[in-house]
């Protein structure tokens, strides 16, 4: 559930899919059956100002932000960082995820919600950034032109060609086609076999690159390290062992590369927002 302060201390413009989600904050806002097209959820533009935040305990769908003016902090893997202007960050469904006006600041930024089910093939992949450089016009353009047609001509055609700049936008960033290929190769190397008892040096060897520069590489093209960036993708095998087998948490601890139950079951609700017992 969202923080009820949310309601107070924001302005926003909104177009949402359907009238499914009852929440008061969506409420009287146009609606757009064809955003179903991409599993989108709802797209808007908001105004906050402290104490502004918002806590999502299991979201069902990512969430895109990008930043338009001023600061806020967002939860990211289990820390607070800063997203400022023309920066966007990417929270993956099913996560706790939280963010938040900074004291005395305001905040304006645009997103995109989707909903998905953990049947379908996931926007966030293993080279998606969590945070990092994004210029917010496009975005933000695209959202503004499809809530004016939904509020005026209601033209399919149009509307559809919105909606469909809009997923193309967040695809751009979620799904980069020209990162580094090297670091492109390793993450798929690594995620056959996240069992393995993976070091810095060992990663930057398979990647034919300096540690240092794989630490640079690693917080260019996704925002984390190459430590944080293993954990990632050992949490989200993790997810997947929990909601789809019947594994013990012992099991599905040394299947991602713990050998510690317990090591694991902090981990997990450090990154997830809960231990994995809790999770079935």
């Amino acid at each position: 559930m969202e923080d009820e302060q949310f309601i107070h201390h924001a302005s926003y413009e909104l177009v949402r899919a359907d009238d499914s989600d009852v929440r008061a904050w969506l409420q009287d806002s146009p609606e757009c059956l064809l955003l179903k097209k991409h599993h989108i959820a709802h797209v808007g533009v908001m105004q906050a100002k402290a104490p502004f935040r918002v806590s999502r305990s299991n979201p069902s769908g990512t969430y895109m932000m990008a930043c338009i003016e001023g600061r806020g902090n967002v939860l990211v893997d289990g820390k607070w960082e800063s997203l400022e202007k023309n920066q966007a960050c990417l929270l993956p469904p099913f996560v706790m995820n939280r963010f938040m006006c900074r004291p005395g600041e305001s905040w304006k930024f645009c997103w995109v919600r989707y909903s998905e089910s953990r049947e379908q093939i996931p926007l966030i992949s293993s080279i998606s950034p969590v945070l990092g450089e994004y210029f917010f016009e496009p975005l933000l353009y695209a959202i503004q032109g499809l809530r004016a047609e939904v509020l005026c001509r209601q033209l399919p055609a149009s509307m559809e060609k919105w909606i469909n700049l809009i997923h193309e936008n967040v695809l751009a960033f979620a799904q980069p086609q020209h990162g580094d290929e090297r670091i492109l190769r390793l993450w798929q190397d690594v995620e056959k076999n996240l069992a393995h008892e993976w070091t810095l040096h060992q990663m930057a060897n398979l990647a034919h690159v300096s540690t240092e520069h794989l630490r640079r590489l690693c917080r260019r093209h996704l925002g984390r390290s190459p430590l944080q960036q293993l954990t990632f993708l050992r949490m989200q095998k993790a997810q997947k062992l929990l909601h789809s087998t019947n594994e013990k948490v012992e099991t599905i601890a040394q299947a991602v590369g713990y050998e510690s139950a317990f090591t694991f079951s902090n981990s997990y609700k450090k990154w997830i927002g809960w231990r994995p017992s809790e999770h079935r």
